[in-house]
């Protein structure tokens, strides 16, 4: 399984990027920890959210019809709880309150989430315990 992902995105989603990129230029998404919608994924332009030494770039999503890929960061404080996982990025009716994009559409995207198998982590580089416990559980491999 020489391709696994860490996030991919549905075609609800993804239609939802390609309108927003029309009118917004390059995107990125940030994945925090907050409460509420702060644990929502935001996507803002591309550079408008700092990124620091504090996140971790879990993928870049390619889409058709967008010229660029997308960066997805998450916190690595949220990372160390989430890194066993494989993300989804959904689209679902309704506003949200944070300062994302899609807000204005009334729309808003969501993080879906699954355990990443055993093939997943290996592929990935990672080592889990059985079943993987939220703290220290992954740790990459040399």
């Amino acid at each position: 399984m020489a391709d696994a992902i860490r996030v991919a995105v549905t075609p609800e989603a993804a239609e939802e990027l390609r309108r927003l990129r029309a009118r917004h230029g390059p995107l990125m998404f940030h994945q925090s920890g907050g409460c509420c919608d702060g644990s929502a994924p935001m996507c803002y332009p591309a550079g408008e959210l700092l990124i620091g030494a504090g996140d971790v770039l879990l993928a870049d999503l390619d889409l058709d019809g967008v010229d660029e890929p997308i960066p997805f960061w998450m916190s690595a404080p949220q990372f160390e709880y989430w890194r066993h996982t494989h993300l989804t990025v959904d689209l679902v009716t309704g506003r949200g309150s944070g300062f994302s994009l899609e807000a204005p559409d009334g729309v808003r995207f969501l993080i879906r989430s699954r355990l990443l198998t055993d093939e997943e982590l290996h592929a990935l580089g990672e080592v889990c315990t059985t079943p993987p416990t939220p703290r220290s559980a992954c740790r990459r491999t040399p």
